[in-house]
């Protein structure tokens, strides 16, 4: 990829407007596509700096280890993530669950480049490292567990295992960070759209 694919992305994925200095941006923008493309243990900083367009002593600058580029990616997209599910409304339990999984499934479509690392790299994490992610990582599952519950308790859904079904209807979006290519059959709001669809008829009574 060429520096103006870097520049490209981002522009398009405001997932890193708030880092700076630029080159720091740079250098996560980088790592992000080289993870996604290669995987966290193939990538080489030198790769990433290539991919930023600087040297691979400037990798050091702004981070003090591939790892420390990754956890960065990774907390970052969670923090996203939490924060994108915590903001949802809605009329009652059904709209909020409607939106919460049209909203998480979509941004896995929109920003698959960085879900695939946050999602999928975790285990080359530090332990501290892995520890305050996963944090962020269970605060997202009773999030999304609360919009199951509100439903529960209003006699909207019938689920009798509420861990098991808030796994699944995560592991659902999540999983669409797998597969996605832009320029694809649906978009990211259709592929929200039509998750979230799936998720109200797995979690309402059957007639």
């Amino acid at each position: 990829m060429t520096t103006t694919g870097l520049d490209e992305f981002a522009l398009l994925d405001e997932t890193w407007r708030a880092v700076t200095p630029d080159a720091a941006r740079r250098m996560l923008i980088a790592a992000a596509h080289a993870f996604a493309g290669k995987g966290y243990h193939a990538t080489t900083t030198r790769d990433i700096a290539s991919l930023a367009g600087m040297s691979p002593a400037a990798v050091y600058i702004h981070y003090r280890s591939k790892e420390e580029l990754l956890f960065n990616i990774s907390r970052v997209g969670h923090e996203l993530s939490l924060t994108a599910l915590s903001s949802i409304e809605g009329r009652d339990a059904t709209e909020r669950l409607h939106n919460a999984v049209k909203s998480f499934a979509s941004w896995h479509a929109e920003f698959h480049t960085t879900a695939r690392v946050v999602q999928y790299e975790l285990g080359a994490l530090s332990p501290e490292h892995h520890a305050e992610v996963a944090l962020l990582r269970r605060q997202i599952d009773q999030t999304m567990r609360s919009f199951i519950e509100d439903g529960v308790a209003e006699g909207t859904f019938d689920v009798p295992d509420l861990k098991g079904a808030t796994l699944a209807v995560l592991s659902l979006c999540i999983d669409v960070a797998r597969w996605y290519q832009p320029g694809g059959k649906r978009t990211p709001d259709e592929i929200g759209a039509l998750y979230a669809d799936l998720v109200l008829r797995m979690v309402r009574p059957a007639n």
